[in-house]
């Protein structure tokens, strides 16, 4: 099947043929796989772009010790998801990684106290959620790197200030976003030929509900963004909504936790295996190893199936919770 690729795939391409930084060259790669039809057709060649992009993002870590202010900046993702803050200067962002996370971070009340992307790890029940705090979305000197930063996220949370007029912030954050050629879903650029954005799941947090006439501020948000985003209000300081932001976290990155067990055996219920919303029985084999995938003959299922210890086949999808038997 032949890949049939638009004009603005061989536009990235050559943008990646011509680039000289790694920011540069991965944002290329990303716009090449956000272009690309999906299709037969073009599974080779996503794969070799997949490589790429990896093999980039390796070398960019082992610049990571150069530590200069606008270089290279990479976060390995840790954990269940990779959620990265985007906001406009002192909306509270590393005061909410600080509460959330107890990482150490810097907080003042004047802006860019961010310099570079500094990560924390949130714990929800029995597994663990990388935060990235991120220097203001309006720093010029992180753009050369940001666009990468943002791209690999598999969340971005939306911060705002409810004490200060949040709704034209939040309208600046999504046009910088758009900037970088990122967007929420179903958002598309507004020149019909320009690349198209490369869609992340969003969530906004309305920050600092302590103060002011923030119940009235949220509620407006709310009713202007709310069919489109999911929202949280919270008080970072004050340690607030924090645990429904911690549970709308999990929501908004689509991902289930299942539970294995060896035959005879009991299930440990402290080390679940976190596959994507959808996932098959195939695909958690696959996830524990390539081979298991292939070599998997069936697997018993307690949860979702209609009756504890269900046979079940290897297309089976799978729910959040579900303890699995597989047998090889």
């Amino acid at each position: 099947m032949p890949a049939n690729l638009p004009p603005q795939y061989f536009e990235a391409e050559k943008r990646y043929r011509l680039a000289k930084s790694f920011p540069e060259k991965m944002e290329a790669l990303d716009d090449m796989l956000a272009i690309m039809p999906k299709h037969k057709g073009t599974d080779k060649l996503r794969a070799d772009l997949r490589r790429r992009l990896a093999k980039l993002s390796e070398e960019a870590e082992k610049k990571h010790a150069l530590g200069r202010r606008g270089g290279i900046y990479p976060i390995r993702k840790e954990g269940a998801g990779q959620v990265v803050l985007v906001g406009l200067p002192n909306v509270g962002k590393s005061q909410l990684v600080s509460a959330i996370t107890k990482a150490a971070l810097d907080v003042a009340d004047y802006p860019f106290t961010t310099q570079v992307p500094t990560p924390g790890m949130m714990m929800l029940e029995n597994i663990q959620i990388q935060l990235v705090d991120m220097p203001p979305i309006t720093d010029s000197a992180a753009r050369p790197w940001l666009s990468v930063m943002l791209r690999s996220a598999d969340v971005l949370l939306l911060v705002v200030d409810l004490a200060d007029n949040p709704a034209p912030q939040l309208e600046t954050v999504i046009a910088e976003l758009e900037g970088l050629r990122v967007g929420p879903p179903g958002r598309q650029p507004r020149e019909e030929a320009a690349t198209p954005l490369m869609q992340k799941r969003c969530l906004i947090v309305g920050n600092k509900n302590d103060l002011g006439d923030s119940g009235r501020s949220y509620r407006a948000l709310e009713a202007q963004y709310g069919g489109e985003f999911p929202m949280v209000s919270i008080s970072a300081k004050e340690g607030t909504g924090l645990e429904e932001l911690r549970s709308e976290i999990y929501r908004t990155l689509d991902i289930i936790r299942v539970y294995t067990k060896a035959p005879g055996g009991k299930a440990d219920l402290a080390e679940p295996v976190v596959l994507r919303k959808g996932s098959t029985v195939e695909d958690l084999a696959g996830s524990i190893h390539k081979d298991f995938r292939y070599q998997l003959k069936y697997a018993q299922i307690w949860g979702s199936g209609k009756y504890d210890g269900q046979r079940v086949k290897r297309g089976h999808h799978l729910e959040d919770g579900d303890v699995i038997e597989l047998h090889l």
